[in-house]
C-alpha cells in the first residue's frame, strides 16, 4: 500500500463520514430538535 492508496481511502473515509453527518442532520427525525433549536435565542426566561 503506497501513500496514494491511503490518501484515497481517507478521502473515501471522509467524504461517507460527511454524508452520514449531512444524512443525519436532515432526517425528519432530527427536525423537531433542529427547529427547537434555532428557537431558543427567541425564548424568554
Amino acid at each position: 500500500m503506497d501513500i496514494n492508496t491511503l490518501r484515497s481511502v481517507a478521502t473515501v473515509v471522509s467524504m461517507v463520514t460527511f454524508i452520514g453527518i449531512v444524512w443525519w442532520a436532515c432526517s425528519k427525525r432530527r427536525a423537531q430538535d433542529f427547529t427547537e433549536a434555532a428557537n431558543l435565542p427567541f425564548e424568554q426566561d
